[in-house]
Protein backbone atom coordinates (compact mmCIF):
# COMPACT_ATOMS: atom_id res chain seq x y z
CA UNK A 1 0.00 0.00 0.00
CA UNK A 2 1.40 3.50 -0.94
CA UNK A 3 0.88 6.24 1.14
CA UNK A 4 0.61 9.40 -1.31
CA UNK A 5 1.25 12.79 0.11
CA UNK A 6 3.61 11.64 3.32
CA UNK A 7 5.85 14.26 4.70
CA UNK A 8 9.58 13.38 4.74
CA UNK A 9 10.60 13.76 8.80
CA UNK A 10 13.12 16.83 9.18
CA UNK A 11 15.48 16.30 12.08
CA UNK A 12 17.89 19.26 13.15
CA UNK A 13 20.62 17.91 10.93
CA UNK A 14 18.64 19.69 7.91
CA UNK A 15 20.01 22.91 9.74
CA UNK A 16 23.87 21.98 8.88
CA UNK A 17 22.64 21.01 5.22
CA UNK A 18 21.34 24.80 4.84
CA UNK A 19 24.88 26.18 6.78
CA UNK A 20 26.91 23.60 4.19
CA UNK A 21 24.87 25.52 1.35
CA UNK A 22 25.80 29.24 2.81
CA UNK A 23 28.84 28.30 3.63
CA UNK A 24 29.74 27.03 0.04
CA UNK A 25 27.75 29.82 -1.64
CA UNK A 26 29.49 32.79 0.28
CA UNK A 27 33.13 31.03 -0.37
CA UNK A 28 32.08 30.68 -4.23
CA UNK A 29 31.25 34.72 -4.55
CA UNK A 30 34.74 34.88 -2.24
CA UNK A 31 36.60 33.27 -4.58
CA UNK A 32 35.33 35.13 -7.72
CA UNK A 33 36.07 38.36 -6.55
CA UNK A 34 39.59 37.01 -5.41
CA UNK A 35 39.60 35.59 -9.38
CA UNK A 36 39.20 39.05 -10.44
CA UNK A 37 41.34 40.80 -7.97
CA UNK A 38 44.22 38.13 -9.56
CA UNK A 39 43.43 38.86 -12.69
CA UNK A 40 43.74 42.87 -12.20
CA UNK A 41 47.76 42.16 -10.90
CA UNK A 42 50.84 42.09 -12.82
CA UNK A 43 53.72 40.55 -12.60
CA UNK A 44 54.48 36.62 -11.74
CA UNK A 45 56.33 36.90 -8.58
CA UNK A 46 55.33 36.94 -5.07
CA UNK A 47 56.87 37.75 -1.69
CA UNK A 48 56.19 35.65 1.32
CA UNK A 49 56.05 37.40 4.46
CA UNK A 50 59.15 35.36 5.65
CA UNK A 51 60.81 37.13 2.45
CA UNK A 52 60.51 34.13 -0.12
CA UNK A 53 60.11 34.82 -3.69
CA UNK A 54 57.67 32.14 -5.11
CA UNK A 55 57.07 32.54 -9.01
CA UNK A 56 53.19 32.81 -9.26
CA UNK A 57 51.12 33.61 -12.80
CA UNK A 58 48.37 35.91 -11.54
CA UNK A 59 46.09 34.79 -14.70
CA UNK A 60 46.44 31.26 -13.82
CA UNK A 61 45.32 32.18 -9.99
CA UNK A 62 43.16 34.13 -11.46
CA UNK A 63 41.12 31.08 -13.38
CA UNK A 64 41.79 28.98 -11.20
CA UNK A 65 39.77 30.86 -8.65
CA UNK A 66 37.12 32.09 -10.74
CA UNK A 67 36.38 28.15 -11.72
CA UNK A 68 36.69 27.28 -8.21
CA UNK A 69 34.34 30.24 -7.09
CA UNK A 70 31.42 29.31 -10.09
CA UNK A 71 31.56 25.62 -8.73
CA UNK A 72 31.32 26.12 -5.18
CA UNK A 73 28.58 29.12 -5.21
CA UNK A 74 26.45 26.42 -7.81
CA UNK A 75 26.85 24.27 -5.24
CA UNK A 76 25.56 26.25 -2.68
CA UNK A 77 22.67 26.84 -4.70
CA UNK A 78 22.11 23.23 -5.93
CA UNK A 79 22.24 22.51 -1.86
CA UNK A 80 19.23 24.49 -0.97
CA UNK A 81 17.24 23.34 -4.04
CA UNK A 82 17.57 19.71 -2.57
CA UNK A 83 19.91 18.50 -5.66
CA UNK A 84 21.74 15.29 -5.30
CA UNK A 85 24.82 15.99 -7.78
CA UNK A 86 25.08 19.08 -5.19
CA UNK A 87 25.41 16.81 -2.39
CA UNK A 88 28.39 14.75 -3.98
CA UNK A 89 30.10 17.87 -5.21
CA UNK A 90 30.05 19.81 -2.12
CA UNK A 91 31.22 16.26 -0.10
CA UNK A 92 33.83 16.10 -2.74
CA UNK A 93 35.26 19.37 -2.00
CA UNK A 94 34.85 19.20 2.23
CA UNK A 95 37.40 16.29 1.23
CA UNK A 96 39.45 17.86 -0.61
CA UNK A 97 39.38 20.77 2.06
CA UNK A 98 40.55 18.32 4.59
CA UNK A 99 42.78 17.01 2.60
CA UNK A 100 44.30 20.18 2.10
CA UNK A 101 44.10 21.26 5.77
CA UNK A 102 46.06 18.81 6.80
CA UNK A 103 48.65 19.20 4.42
CA UNK A 104 49.09 22.56 6.22
CA UNK A 105 48.54 22.05 9.70
CA UNK A 106 51.92 22.49 10.83
CA UNK A 107 51.36 26.15 9.21
CA UNK A 108 47.88 26.64 10.75
CA UNK A 109 47.26 24.39 13.33
CA UNK A 110 44.32 25.85 15.03
CA UNK A 111 42.50 27.21 12.14
CA UNK A 112 43.15 23.96 10.51
CA UNK A 113 41.77 21.61 13.30
CA UNK A 114 38.77 24.34 13.14
CA UNK A 115 37.94 23.58 9.43
CA UNK A 116 38.59 19.74 9.35
CA UNK A 117 35.98 19.36 12.44
CA UNK A 118 33.48 21.36 10.12
CA UNK A 119 34.39 19.93 7.09
CA UNK A 120 33.77 16.42 8.97
CA UNK A 121 30.34 17.93 10.44
CA UNK A 122 29.08 18.79 7.09
CA UNK A 123 30.44 15.60 5.08
CA UNK A 124 28.16 13.56 7.87
CA UNK A 125 25.30 16.29 7.56
CA UNK A 126 25.08 16.01 3.72
CA UNK A 127 25.70 12.02 3.80
CA UNK A 128 23.10 11.06 6.07
CA UNK A 129 20.73 13.81 6.20
CA UNK A 130 20.88 15.48 3.19
CA UNK A 131 17.86 14.07 1.33
CA UNK A 132 16.46 15.96 4.10
CA UNK A 133 16.71 19.20 2.16
CA UNK A 134 14.38 18.25 -1.00
CA UNK A 135 11.81 20.17 -1.75
CA UNK A 136 8.16 18.55 -0.65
Amino acid sequence: MTTHGARRMHTGWVGWVYFAATILLLAGIIQVINGAIAFARTGTTYVTPAGSAVPVSYAGVGWSFLITGVVLAATGVGLFSGRTWARAVAIAMAVISILTNIAFFTTYPLWSAVVIVLDVVVIYALAAHGREATPR
